[in-house]
């Protein structure tokens, strides 16, 4: 998908959930404008834990590109078509709903949103 963080005071961020089971329990990778690093995240019962960081450079008022690939318990994400993170977890197996996410009051747009196997 393509997302432009355009504006927010507290943060900026746009991203993707995926094997949502409702709205208190997905995977989310979200690259955040105001830090210079970006999260792969669970969220259980309403709870966001961190799983894993990197630094990955999101300007403001720009177009990006995120790619998030999952197949079984290994989750692949990918910025600007360049590999940002690897990690495996067996948090949520069963398959769920994908979307897009953002957070606070973040003014995000998306766009080329696709969903399916390789």
């Amino acid at each position: 998908m393509k997302f432009k963080p355009v504006s927010g005071k507290e943060d900026q961020a746009g991203g993707v959930i995926w094997r949502a089971k409702d709205a208190d329990n997905y995977y989310i990778a979200a690259p955040t404008r105001s830090k210079t690093t970006s999260a792969f995240t669970h969220t259980i019962k309403g709870t966001r834990t961190e799983k894993k960081r990197v630094q990955m450079k999101v300007a403001s008022n720009e177009w990006h590109t995120l790619r998030v690939e999952f197949q079984g318990s290994h989750f692949k994400v990918a910025l600007d078509g360049k590999a940002a993170l690897e990690w495996d977890d067996e948090t949520f197996k069963d398959a769920g709903k994908v979307g897009v996410w953002t957070k606070a009051d973040s003014v995000t747009l998306f766009d080329d949103f696709t969903y399916g196997s390789k």
